[in-house]
Parts: C-alpha cells; sequence; structure tokens
C-alpha cells in the first residue's frame, strides 16, 4: 500500500488501528519527493531529518496517548511564505534566499499542537504575486497531470505537491485566487476562508487587506479537518475573528438553492468548461437542489478594481526589503544608504514583483490617490454591497461559478504577457475583495484536465459551502 495515496481521514483510522506508523507514513511521502520533486518542483526546501524526527516523536506519542487529534502524525507541505521557526523562508524571492524565520506562525503553532508533520516548504510565484508559479526565483513548477504545463499559482507548489502525492494536504495562502485557481488546475480541494477566519500572523504579507491562509487537500473532508484547526481568533492578528460554526444539518430541512451569477457565464469562458458546469447544475437538480439566476451588478469591475488595491498594498508591505534589516542585500564598499536600497531591491526582486511595486506606488503618488486608489476602495464597497444584497433577498445557499475561464495553458505561453496572466483571476478576486469564504473542488473533466467549480458562501459559512461541496462530490461526477 501506497501510504502516501490515503486521505487525512482515512490515516487517522489506520495510525488508531495500528496498521501503519507515522514514520512508515512520512518515509512513503519522502520517497515521492525524492523521485518526483526535481521534475515538479513542488518543494523549494524539504525537511527530511526533522519530519522524520517528528514522526518518531508522533509514533511514541501515540503508543502512550493514542491517537488523539485528526492531524496527529499528517505529513504536510506548507507554502514557502508561511513561517517556520528556524526554516528558511523564501516567499519564492532571491530577496528573501537566506532568511530564516524566527517564530512560527499562528497556523504553524496550532499544527504542530494537532501533531502534524512538516515535510517541507514548497514552491510559489515570488511574494505570491502571479498566476502559474512561474515567476519563482526558484523555477517554475510543473502540472503533475502534463508536465509540460502550468499548475496555476500563487499556491502552485502546494497544489502540485497534493495532486502528485507528496504530502496528505498542504496549506497555501489566497489573495485573489492563488488556493482556489491552482487547485482547479491540478484537481484538487482548495479552500479560501472568510477573511479574519485564520490568522495572518506570520504569512509574509502581499496585500493586507486580501490575504487569507487556507488548506489545499485531496477532498472535502480532508479541508474541513484542517480548516477547524487553523481557524480561530489570535491576539497577534487583530482582524482575526473567534465565530461559531453554522451547523450545516440545519440545511436539510430546507431546499438547496444555489445563485448562478449571469456576469460570470458570458463571452470569454470555455464553452467546454460551461458544459461541464451544466453537467453539474443538471445532476444535482435531480437531487431536488434549486438554480436561480442573479446578478452582481459590479462583477465586471473587480478585476479593475482588485489591480489597482492589491499593488498599492504591495507596494507599501515591501517596502521593508530594502537591504538593511533582512534577506539580500548589495551593502559593499564606497556605497551611500540610497544605492543600497535602490541595488539590493533591483537585484532582489523579480520582474512582476517589481512591476507591482511600480503600478502601486503610482496610484498611491500625489495626484493619483483619489482618481485610482481611492475610487476603487469606493467600487470595492458596491462589490461587497452586491454580495450581501443577494445573499439577503435571494435566500440562497452559495453561487456556483468557474474557477477559470480556460485550462490551464503550456509553460511559458503567457509570462511575457502580463495582462492575459491577470485575466486569469477574473473569476477569484471578487470573492477577496468582499472577504467572502469561497471553495474550489473538482466537478468533472475535459480530456484529462479536472474541471474545478466555485461555491461562494456567505460571510462564516465555512460549514455550509463545505457541506454542500460533499454532496457534490457524492454525485460521482
Amino acid at each position: 500500500m501506497n501510504l502516501n495515496q490515503l486521505t487525512i481521514l482515512s490515516v487517522h483510522q489506520g495510525l488508531k488501528k495500528k496498521e501503519f506508523s507515522s514514520q512508515e507514513l512520512t518515509k512513503d511521502c519522502l520517497t515521492k519527493i525524492k523521485k518526483s520533486n526535481k521534475e515538479i518542483n513542488a518543494f523549494i526546501t524539504v525537511l527530511e531529518k526533522q519530519a522524520l524526527k517528528q514522526a518518531e516523536e508522533i509514533d511514541k506519542k501515540i503508543k502512550i496517548q493514542g491517537v488523539d487529534n485528526f492531524l496527529t502524525g499528517i505529513p504536510l507541505g506548507i507554502k514557502d511564505n508561511i513561517l517556520i521557526q528556524d526554516v528558511v523562508c523564501t516567499a519564492g524571492s532571491k530577496i528573501l534566499e537566506n532568511y530564516q524565520a524566527i517564530y512560527d506562525a499562528t497556523v504553524i503553532k496550532k499544527l504542530k499542537k494537532a501533531g502534524a508533520i512538516f515535510l517541507g516548504k514548497t514552491n510559489l510565484d515570488e511574494f505570491a504575486m502571479g498566476s502559474s508559479t512561474e515567476s519563482s526565483a526558484f523555477g517554475p513548477t510543473k502540472n503533475p497531470i502534463n508536465l509540460s504545463y502550468i499548475p496555476g499559482g500563487s499556491s502552485g507548489g502546494s497544489a502540485a505537491a497534493v495532486a502528485a502525492n507528496m504530502c496528505l494536504a498542504a496549506l497555501g495562502s489566497d489573495t485573489g485566487g492563488s488556493v482556489r485557481q491552482p487547485a482547479g488546475f491540478c484537481g484538487v480541494v482548495g479552500l479560501k476562508p472568510t477573511y479574519g477566519r485564520v490568522s495572518r500572523y506570520g504569512l509574509i504579507a502581499m496585500a493586507s487587506s486580501l490575504d487569507q491562509i487556507g488548506p489545499l487537500t485531496k477532498n472535502i473532508e480532508d479541508a474541513e479537518i484542517l480548516f477547524k484547526t487553523i481557524k480561530g481568533k489570535d491576539d497577534f492578528d487583530a482582524t482575526s475573528v473567534e465565530v461559531k460554526d453554522e451547523d450545516p444539518g440545519k440545511m436539510k430541512t430546507k431546499k438547496i438553492k444555489i445563485g448562478l451569477p449571469k456576469e460570470y457565464f458570458i463571452q470569454g469562458l470555455d464553452s467546454q468548461i460551461k458544459e461541464v458546469i451544466n453537467n453539474l447544475i443538471k445532476k444535482w437538480q435531480k437531487q431536488d437542489a434549486e438554480f436561480i439566476e442573479v446578478s452582481l451588478p459590479h462583477a465586471s469591475l473587480a478585476l479593475a478594481c482588485y489591480y489597482i488595491i492589491m499593488p498599492a498594498e504591495v507596494s507599501s508591505n515591501l517596502a521593508r526589503y530594502d537591504g538593511i534589516k533582512y534577506g539580500f542585500s548589495t551593502n559593499g564598499e564606497n556605497k551611500n544608504l540610497l544605492d543600497v536600497y535602490l541595488d539590493s531591491r533591483t537585484t532582489g526582486f523579480g520582474e512582476e514583483v517589481k512591476r507591482r511595486i511600480m503600478l502601486g506606488a503610482y496610484t498611491l503618488s500625489a495626484g493619483y490617490y483619489q482618481d485610482y486608489y481611492l475610487q476603487a476602495q469606493k467600487v470595492r464597497t458596491l462589490i461587497k454591497k452586491d454580495f450581501e444584497k443577494l445573499f439577503q433577498e435571494k435566500d440562497i445557499d452559495c453561487l456556483l461559478t468557474p474557477i477559470s475561464p480556460t485550462l490551464p495553458w503550456k509553460l511559458g505561453e503567457k509570462i511575457n504577457n502580463p495582462l492575459s496572466m491577470y485575466l486569469a483571476d477574473v473569476y477569484t478576486v471578487s470573492a477577496n475583495l468582499a472577504g467572502l469564504p469561497a471553495l474550489s473542488l473538482p466537478i468533472g473533466k475535459i480530456d484529462d484536465w479536472p474541471v474545478n467549480g466555485q461555491l461562494i458562501g456567505n460571510y462564516f459559512q465555512e460549514s455550509k459551502i463545505l457541506h454542500l461541496g460533499k454532496m457534490i462530490e457524492k454525485l460521482g461526477l
């Protein structure tokens, strides 16, 4: 039996019955990483010795206490913008290639407490800026389904690692679709929680009002297990909140009502992807689900709004990388302070990061702040109100939308055309702008490619969209 192919729940049951050990499971995952990572490049750093030591300690604990948590002894991949104490955290950038984290992110503390094992740090677009995991300073990640294609981004390393069975599950971060879109391109499950539901403390900031950590897993049940472990209020993150989970069992008493936003099913969506979604709708209707067409009037402005707000926050957050405090520096003899700043940032940052810093600095500069940034924030409020009105007036359980307008593209195909790359986020950015929870899950196939759909829920209704996701899994699409 290849233990690395199992799910979190099946491993939990196996460990409880003493059918295998955590060390055996961890060794299977590490063997798969050694075999496939050179080609796929899902991991930047592999923590072999540390993982095996963790597994050994977990097995000793299991002998005494039994298996007290679903994540006890479970090997995970962690996106390389989430800090693990004493482990290098690069954010996929040359400017942090030798930076060693001095503390644990809150999600890492929670996972350690639960007994999870960390196999290593997964590859990503530099500072999580991208939709293909090609902008990493450590080389692109390849899609395990077809190595000539991109895995999506920016959490492409995490999605590829889960899809290739290098780990049982992984953590990613989602600023504009960076968990959901690679989950879709690799055929796994990805959850972006409600903004504030999971602490961002220890996540290297990209755009602070949009960033959210989320799980990538092999099925919905595993996503639920991982989410429940990492969620909750944190004193180190003022935006984090504690909310009581809604009981999805209450949904059984009424007919399920799903909204189909007409703005998401217009020209530009691949006709085959639309056909897969229509097939899901037909099958789900037979299970007594009701579908209604709804409207999000400001949806067409979401992408433009996102690509003003996000770069503005990027330019502010990345100002700290100056070649002085930590990370890469070109500091040498006969250099004044300004030269150190300029040279370090010019050499340390990649093209996409520099592009977004410049865009953000421009929109925040005198004379443009009101025309661009302030206007975008007003549009963001309108987008948020569209969703709030929809959930309130139409009494829907969630929205069903595509994840991407297209299937994955070939490596290098869009790398020199940033605008076409940005368009890949057209169906995902709205959930970030509004702060809503959204789930990416497989709903069918086109030839050999998996196709994911997206369920967008109301605020703090992760339990509901996960419950609906399980219903879709049972349809056997």
